[in-house]
């Protein structure tokens, strides 16, 4: 029978690369057969990912790219496109999550949600689509949130810029799917909640009252595990998912049902 998870000559880009989700998913990729480009601010922290891809035998490069530039992330992409040849998977993983309410934050909070969590969505694609259009054949997953849909009434979580801007990626991801799919482009959503990752180690996962009302609510009683994320995103990211199109799979151990 056919893998239809299987990557092998696929070459995925993966924003956000550096640690948590996206380094999580990088090594993924890579151990079903995709070359990955890893793609992060901090070059220090990409090379770690990338001696742990390349264990698995496959070409890795990892790049210095700020998502919320224009010119930073023309020119990854373009180095992307010159080590590998083409991009078949595009991994809109890179996000941040500022607390506070309309009535406390900043523009510059504000803007700082939106520049990372869907300008860079949209810049990364902007780089990446033509040569799918060319080749009639792409990936592209969207890192949303489960937050996009449910929000936090405890002051100490509120994160109104995060909740504006997770849903936008929602609405972007739609509209891109609706014009793209004629292209041979699938592009989909994926929503999870609470994981231990760099953003939450030192916010949710420090407060014990937190975590012991999430796992009290929540119908698997826990948080999401290291890894639990990838089976979603490799499906969405391989032919297993040729007919999904601009769908947002919730991944919450049942969070958002209750």
């Amino acid at each position: 029978m056919e893998n239809l998870f299987d990557l092998t000559g696929k070459v995925a880009v993966v924003t956000g690369a550096s640690s948590g989700l996206g380094a999580d998913a990088a090594l993924a990729y890579a151990q079903v057969g995709a070359d990955v480009a890893i793609l992060a601010r901090r070059i220090e922290k990409l090379n770690e990912v990338k001696a742990a891809i390349e264990s698995t035998g496959r070409k890795v490069a990892a790049i210095a790219c700020d998502v919320t530039k224009e010119e930073s992330v023309k020119a990854a992409m373009e180095e992307v496109l010159s080590t590998f040849g083409h991009i078949d998977i595009l991994l809109n993983n890179a996000g941040v999550a500022v607390r506070g309410g309309v009535d406390s934050m900043s523009v510059e909070e504000w803007d700082k949600s939106f520049d990372t969590n869907v300008k860079g969505i949209f810049l990364a694609s902007k780089y990446v689509i033509p040569q799918m259009k060319e080749r009639g054949y792409g990936k592209i997953v969207n890192i949303a949130s489960v937050n996009a849909v449910i929000a936090d009434k405890n002051d100490t979580f509120i994160r109104h810029s995060y909740n504006a801007s997770k849903s936008a990626v929602l609405g972007l991801t739609k509209g891109m799917a609706a014009s793209y799919a004629r292209f041979g482009i699938t592009v989909n959503a994926i929503g999870p909640a609470l994981f231990e990752s760099e953003m939450t180690a030192g916010t949710l996962f420090k407060s014990e009252q937190f975590l012991n009302a999430y796992n009290m609510v929540n119908p698997a009683g826990r948080p999401g595990k290291k890894g639990e994320l990838n089976g979603s995103i490799l499906f969405l990211s391989s032919d297993a998912s040729s007919y999904v199109q601009g769908q947002f799979i919730i991944v919450d151990g049942g969070g958002a049902l209750v």
